[in-house]
């Protein structure tokens, strides 16, 4: 096994094969093991193309060669962008928006209330606001309406005198609220990502969505703003056909790119192929403060440094979802739309306070959960699903996500309204939550349900909970089992504290933006103990790394306070730890932190 032994300077020894060093088991439970890479394709690299040997390691690991290694630190869109045309349905889909543009009809969207969702129907909407063309739009209410399109919201949309409504982030399993719109002279156009089961809805003018069985597309990696991006690259085209731009500008749409990555990075979707591109487009779009909107929630954030994914994920993403989880969308919606300056800062404002509240909501489910997991003794089981009276359903997939960490399985939580529940699960690698959930439907042990690999969504009556418990229970026990004894932390290089700096972190992020499929390097520091250890936030550890040569390092473990990690770092010993090198704007100038995942006894 292989590992970059890194100084302080950034031109590193060259790459060998040292081991990594000995350690007892990690605080997560997981056995961390080197990344492989073929050394001689990163020492060709790092040669060639005058790279790092960090990073040229990292490229390595992640399947880059010398000949391709130019363009994937430099991705473009003009080569990576496919033609949208090679999507299923895209033609008719373009075709008919095109031709209400052409001939004033009346467009409508129904979106999504999540970031995704949103992020799709504001890219709509901006791209006819630079054609000056009326766009109607419905985001539904997530307590009162549930996701998915209803034959009601399609006749309100009717009633507005609409023509067309295109459906972003959801339509592709709305059977019936299309077919009786279509029914009703209305012509839908669906926009779609989600996976399905069965055949597109009867009676839908085009459904496009790259996880349809019969698209061929290979852009299955696309979220909904990722298709709304691609769909409106079709409508150009065939309003540039049509002889629309004759008289009139195009629409440039690189100023959306960094509402595509939003929806992109917040829908989790992999970080490889056109995804890739769309999310690095974006991120230097978004420095630009392409969308003001954008600009005044990241000031309200306190998002500092070059655009990163991190900031798309945990400070705007959360934000954006916090209208949909205890408010409403439309809050979200008009603040990436809104032309009136003042009307967006207090959007922002409004959002950055609703964030806070739902934070607040949230850490009171997950701790009524927490304890009703103790109290019931479901830590025990392969698959945990727990149900509690009046729990939100704005936040039971973020608690859902937070007790998965806790307790390294596949966690369901269930708000209960009566007699029925609504439920959230998030999933571990390895074991397809989604498909288990959709199975227990089709056994009509759900009212509804679905979702993908690593989540799912559900509603059931309170009598069937413990059957759905035992049935899930029994049909990922294995999985689960399986996975858990694989647990393995992937480490990039083994690197010395003076390397904790923004320099190193800005290295490291040129191979970048990270997502799944394209993981952030973890680092591992070895020989180290815990000094300064004090507690920030609600739970987390700021501490500083000391070697035994008196070298020191800053560094932060979130969410720790509590948890095995959090008794490691505070017992003192000798340990080695993993995780990211951040830049920490906070001290500024080169100023590195430690960002910690896992430690480990040192041997």
């Amino acid at each position: 096994m292989t590992f970059v032994p890194i100084g302080k300077k950034l031109n590193t020894p060259p790459l060998e094969d040292i081991p990594l060093p000995a350690m007892g088991a990690a605080a997560s439970g997981r056995r961390w093991r080197l990344c492989d890479a073929d050394l001689r394709e990163a020492l060709t690299m790092a040669q060639t193309l005058d790279l790092d040997p960090v990073l040229a390691r990292v490229l390595a690991a992640r399947g880059v060669t010398h000949e391709t290694a130019a363009s994937y630190l430099a991705p473009s869109l003009r080569e990576a962008l496919p033609d949208p045309f090679v999507l299923k349905d895209m033609e008719a889909a373009a075709g008919r928006i095109a031709a209400a543009i052409v001939n004033g009809q009346r467009v409508g969207v129904f979106g999504d209330y999540d970031v995704d969702g949103t992020s799709a129907a504001a890219i709509l909407k901006r791209y006819f606001n630079a054609l000056g063309a009326p766009l109607e739009i419905y985001l539904p209410d997530r307590i009162s309406e549930g996701y998915g399109p209803s034959v009601e919201a399609f006749l309100d949309l009717k009633a507005r005198g609409v023509d067309v409504i295109v459906t972003v982030d959801c339509g592709a399993a709305a059977h019936e609220p299309v077919e009786k719109a279509a029914a009703e002279g209305v012509d839908i156009v669906v926009l779609d990502h989600h996976l399905m089961s069965g055949p597109p809805p009867v009676g839908a003018t085009a459904v496009v969505n790259p996880n349809r069985r019969d698209d061929i597309s290979g852009l299955t990696n696309l979220s909904a703003a990722g298709v709304a991006f691609m769909s409106l690259v079709a409508v150009n085209r065939a309003l540039r056909e049509a002889g629309y731009f004759a008289n009139r500008p195009q629409p440039d749409l690189l100023p959306f790119l960094d509402l595509t990555a939003l929806g992109l990075v917040c829908d989790v979707m992999p970080m490889t192929g056109l995804t890739r591109v769309l999310v690095a487009q974006g991120l230097r779009v978004l420095g630009q403060g392409a969308n003001p909107g954008l600009a005044a929630l990241g000031a309200c954030a306190g998002v500092k440094g070059p655009p990163s994914t991190y900031h798309l994920g945990f400070l705007l993403g959360p934000r954006i979802n916090a209208a949909g989880r205890i408010g409403h969308a439309r809050l979200a919606f008009d603040l990436l739309t809104t032309e009136d300056e003042a009307r967006r800062l207090h959007l922002a404002e409004k959002l950055h306070i609703m964030n806070a509240e739902r934070q607040e909501i949230e850490a009171a489910v997950q701790e009524e959960a927490a304890r009703a997991i103790e109290t019931h003794g479901l830590d025990g089981d392969d698959v945990i699903v727990v149900a509690g009276e009046g729990w939100h359903p704005g936040v039971i997939g973020i608690v859902a996500g937070r007790l998965k960490e806790t307790f390294d399985r596949p966690v369901i939580v269930i708000g209960l309204d009566g007699e029925t529940g609504k439920g959230s699960g998030r999933s571990i690698t390895g074991v397809d939550l989604g498909s288990a959930v959709s199975g227990a439907r089709e056994e009509g042990l759900l009212i509804a349900g679905g979702g993908h690999p690593m989540a799912a969504g559900l509603t059931i009556a309170a009598c069937e909970i413990e059957t759905f418990r035992n049935r899930l229970n029994e049909a990922l026990g294995g999985a689960v089992k399986s996975a858990r004894e694989n647990r393995t932390l992937e480490i990039d290089a083994v690197i010395a504290p003076e390397a904790v700096t923004k320099s190193f972190a800005e290295l490291v992020a040129r191979a970048g933006p990270y997502g799944p499929g394209n993981p952030e390097p973890q680092f591992a520091l070895a020989g180290l103990r815990p000094r300064y250890v004090k507690t920030v936030g609600r739970n987390h550890l700021s501490l500083t790394l000391e070697s035994d040569s008196g070298v020191q390092a800053r560094a932060i473990a979130f969410r720790a306070e509590g948890e095995p990690l959090g008794a490691l770092l505070r017992g003192g010993g000798r340990i080695l730890v993993a995780g990211k090198v951040r830049a920490d704007d906070w001290r500024g100038g080169d100023a590195g932190q430690f960002q910690i995942s896992d430690a480990a006894p040192a041997v």
